[in-house]
């Protein structure tokens, strides 16, 4: 059966392109539209679509407490659609937090260009988030988790994700790998040669997981990767012992707005990363949008901000940091995978298991999308399959003692 779509904007003309762009994939219908909130949510709940493309901007009620209200009575998987201002990446974080599964930018220049591959993007989103079922536990919604709050002090409520897998990635979406012992990122590696699917990976117990003897934390998310990353920093004590670096899939943007509200609601420090930062206990570094995010091979502590190859599929890519830091640090890095489309993190993975470091990788029932997990589950490179809500408490163990 295709995936049913709901579209919400308030613009004609977005409606109609959102409409052409989904026609003709067979994979998707178009069951209803929707001009505002008040009426995406009474559509939400006549049409049941198992999937919605949410505007933000909207007259009557927004996009964000429309999805609220979504969230609340008739859970469903939303895409928001933002701007790529400053103010379109805040209110779209504010999304996400809200329980929104996805984004995608709603840049007008690139939604006519037919050639811009915005619809490849808005497809490849839609039939993912369209065959997970993340909302079939009831304990799916209003887990609140105590961290150090808003400015207010408050304390942030989060949505455990829930889904099932979707699509096997591309061979065209497994991009080339930087050889890491240099910082001009462009010979590929040769691609890796994965084992078939396992039916059922069985989840490791906390208890049974030991953190292993590292000196830097390196975690790469993609899809439904803020709102993963958020509940794993915000478990981590202020005086954490070790560096971390996130690679999230973000425009430039979205990262910078980020990082900025990871800040605030945790209590390590977290900043988007500029080139010659230093690694530094306590602090996290978040990977621009646009750029890749190395560790210097001349200066360890310090990390590295490049373009890198134009053939590179995602800016930043977690293939390239991982690889850096296997380059760099070897057997004393702990590499954690989170939900995410495709395939990236999964090359960089291997090399970092040859180095003899450790991985641990979501497993399938906390991911929003079991791609990027399940492709290194699936070469045999995790040592660890956690529970979400027990990578932060695994990671928060270490840094306590």
């Amino acid at each position: 059966m295709p995936v049913k779509v709901l579209i919400v904007d308030d613009s004609g003309f977005f409606r109609h392109r959102i409409e052409e762009m989904l026609r003709d994939d067979a994979r998707l219908e178009v069951v209803g539209t929707a001009v505002n909130g008040k009426e995406a949510v009474e559509q939400v709940k006549r049409l049941k679509p198992d999937v919605v493309t949410m505007d933000v901007e909207m007259p009557q009620m927004n996009g964000i407490e429309a999805v609220r209200i979504i969230m609340r009575e008739a859970p469903t998987n939303v895409l928001m659609l933002s701007s790529l201002t400053h103010e379109g990446a805040r209110v779209t974080l504010q999304a996400l937090e809200a329980g929104a599964a996805d984004y995608l930018p709603k840049d007008i220049r690139a939604w006519m260009d037919k050639t811009s591959g915005v619809r490849s993007q808005l497809i490849d989103r839609l039939v993912a988030l369209g065959r997970t079922r993340r909302f079939q536990r009831s304990s799916a919604l209003d887990r609140s988790y105590p961290g150090r709050g808003d400015k207010t002090g408050t304390t942030m409520v989060f949505r455990p994700d829930d889904p099932t897998p979707v699509r096997r990635p591309r061979a065209t979406e497994r991009a080339a790998v930087p050889n890491a012992s240099t910082t001009d990122v462009r010979r590929p590696l040769p691609p890796v040669t994965r084992p078939p699917a396992a039916a059922d990976t069985p989840t490791t117990p906390a208890s049974r997981v030991q953190f292993p003897n590292c000196k830097l934390v390196v975690i790469g998310a993609s899809t439904g990767g803020p709102a993963a990353l958020q509940k794993v920093l915000m478990a981590l004590p202020a005086n954490y012992p070790y560096p971390i670096l996130l690679i999230q899939h973000m425009p430039k943007t979205f990262t910078q707005v980020f990082a900025e509200r990871l800040n605030q609601q945790c209590q390590i420090s977290v900043k988007e990363a500029e080139d010659g930062d230093r690694l530094q206990p306590g602090r996290a570094l978040l990977a621009p949008g646009g750029l890749q995010m190395m560790i210097d091979p001349r200066q360890k502590d310090r990390v590295r901000i490049l373009a890198g190859d134009e053939r590179l599929t995602y800016k930043p890519s977690v293939d390239v940091s991982y690889a850096s830091a296997a380059k760099t640090y070897g057997s004393q890095v702990l590499g954690v995978i989170l939900t995410g489309m495709g395939a990236d993190g999964c090359d960089g993975a291997r090399l970092l298991k040859q180095a003899g470091a450790t991985i641990w990788a979501q497993n399938r029932d906390s991911c929003t999308i079991y791609g990027m997990p399940q492709a290194v589950v699936n070469a045999g490179l995790a040592d660890a399959i956690l529970e979400l809500d027990d990578v932060g408490p695994l990671l928060a163990q270490r840094g306590s003692r």
